[in-house]
């Protein structure tokens, strides 16, 4: 061991000489960066935009509720059928144009059953459905006709009307404690998923990739693309509050291309239907999600911007977003950016979430690749706590659907987690990006993984910082910030001769005698180094085969 010792110390005097130098840490006194809070980086200055969970606060100031006048009406009044035997259609549309032509008001909901087709809100006013009210939506499609203009998974169509649907409007509300059930099983609406789709699928997907005009990309009757519950499309000042919405087509609340949007204490109960993501901002900014309570199909809250060529055309982001103070059950990921992230994400604060059930995947997951495209970045994760896990607490994957198959390379960078508790999981940490865009500058502190399988998967990393992390009990710091690719000590992949030739983290790579090393970049680097040591007298090559062999043995703890 003393030898092996002494001949690490001369590699790592050896690679002093031969490589770059990395930047220094900033001397004692100084103004350090702090990613996880903004402070002392640059735009944090006196009159500069905020950043950080500064930024985080603002949003938190600016998104506000809209308020509407003391008029209400309640779709009795319109003949609504409390029984749920006859369809109320008629009775929500003429009682909302009552209030929205009366300057704006309240439309009650009243306790009862309730059978209806598509509703159509307009600006200046609330759907309250009042305690014992339950809205069931009718499983005729043709109750969703005629085709509006809508989205469906990315990508502009004319289609089903969702559920509830507004477009075009400002100063919107859903609100109360009663019930909207949107019937869907699997007789209805759900068998539509899957090979049953397939054919319009592609065929909306080709159209947006051929340009094809919106006018001319028309769905609905004769097709089987299932159409969101509740859509806000380019629509502005939006409240979703206190409802529970159960038993969605596909996507439960799906505002595009809208802003200044509060979803506040509501419950997203459809845990059986595919494809059954609770809130879905897409293209959308100055969001608050908070209070609420997901037990999804799909991911409980997905930030999208659009898909492929037709997210490029729009080339709208999500951004500003704050996720805090929620319970996430089942769902394939608890906060999921992508991948129809075209348009790209940025901006985004998830705190004070708990996340707890063998059927949730998922903490935090970003999925793309080479045909999406698009940035994410400066995502904020802290305070939040994961009971139970299926899979990786957090996951960051360039290789989903397409993988690398494409020429529009994304970038994912700035992802910061802080006071994370995980008491599970397959992988704390799984990284991967491409050798030309890796997963970069991604910063973990003060955080404790427990019960994982495996404690990390790095594959085109760069710029890790871990401090005060613990995975399994033992201690996961880094201690250094790496230019080239981070290998945490376990069998990575990616390495190449290129980031070797450059001399990335090498001395990083061989200071630590527990292990940081991989076996694709550590015998490569021990084969050279050794070589040239020998070379220089520094060395026997005795000792230079005892350093080759140790280089192929599993690494240690």
């Amino acid at each position: 061991m003393r030898m092996f010792g002494k001949a690490l110390a001369c590699l790592i005097l050896s690679v002093a000489l031969a490589v770059p130098a990395v930047p220094a840490v900033p001397a004692a006194g100084s103004t350090i960066p702090d990613p996880t809070t903004g402070a002392g980086q640059p735009g944090n200055e006196p009159g500069r935009v905020p950043m950080g969970w500064d930024l985080a606060a603002e949003i938190r100031d600016r998104v506000v509720p809209p308020d509407f006048p003391d008029f209400e009406v309640s779709i009795t009044d319109f003949g609504a059928d409390p029984t749920g035997e006859h369809l109320s259609t008629a009775a929500f549309r003429d009682a909302i144009e009552e209030v929205s032509a009366a300057g704006g008001g309240r439309v009650v909901i009243p306790a009862g059953e309730f059978l209806t087709g598509a509703i159509h809100l307009r600006s200046n006013v609330e759907l309250h459905v009042g305690s014992g009210a339950v809205v069931r939506f009718s499983q005729n499609p043709d109750h969703y006709l005629p085709a509006v203009y809508t989205r469906w998974e990315g990508v502009e169509l004319y289609n089903y009307s969702p559920f509830i649907y507004a477009r075009g409007v400002e100063n919107v509300a859903i609100t109360g404690s009663g019930v909207l059930d949107g019937q869907a099983d699997e007789k209805h609406w759900w068998n539509w998923s899957g090979s049953t789709q397939a054919e319009d699928r592609e065929t909306l997907f080709r159209m947006g990739e051929q340009g094809v005009p919106v006018e001319q990309r028309r769905f609905g009757a004769g097709h089987h693309l299932r159409p969101n519950f509740v859509q806000f499309y380019d629509s502005r000042n939006i409240l979703v509050q206190g409802v529970t919405l159960k038993n969605s087509p596909m996507w439960m609340i799906h505002p595009v291309l809208s802003h200044n949007i509060t979803v506040d204490g509501v419950v997203l109960d459809s845990p059986e239907g595919p494809n059954n993501d609770g809130v879905n901002p897409e293209s959308s900014r100055d969001v608050v999600i908070k209070n609420s309570r997901f037990d999804n199909g799909d991911d409980c809250i997905a930030i999208k911007s659009g898909r492929n060529a037709d997210g490029r055309r729009i080339g709208v982001p999500s951004e500003n977003i704050l996720i805090e103070n929620n319970h996430m059950q089942d769902g394939h990921g608890g906060v999921v950016m992508g991948s129809e992230m075209s348009g790209s994400v940025r901006n985004v604060f998830a705190q004070h979430n708990v996340m707890d059930s063998p059927n949730l995947h998922r903490a935090l997951r970003i999925k793309t690749n080479s045909v999406r495209g698009g940035i994410v970045e400066n995502v904020y994760f802290r305070h939040n706590t994961v009971v139970e896990i299926g899979d990786e607490v957090i996951r960051v994957n360039f290789f989903y659907e397409e993988a690398d198959s494409g020429p529009h390379t994304p970038i994912v960078r700035n992802i910061h987690i802080e006071d994370l508790r995980s008491d599970n999981g397959e992988y704390a940490l799984y990284l991967r990006g491409y050798e030309r865009s890796p997963v970069s500058n991604v910063t973990v502190t003060d955080s404790v993984f427990t019960g994982v399988e495996h404690p990390q998967l790095l594959e085109n990393v760069q710029g890790l910082r871990m401090r005060n992390v613990t995975i399994n009990g033992e201690s996961h710091d880094t201690g250094h910030v790496c230019d080239g690719r981070v290998w945490s000590g376990y069998v990575l992949t990616g390495v190449t001769d290129r980031a070797l030739d450059e001399g990335r983290c090498l001395s990083d790579l061989i200071a630590d005698d527990g292990g940081w090393r991989s076996q694709d970049f550590y015998r490569a680097h021990v084969n050279r180094v050794t070589a040239q040591l020998v070379h220089q007298g520094a060395i026997t090559p005795a000792e230079r085969g005892e350093l080759r062999e140790a280089a192929r043995q599993p690494v240690s703890s």
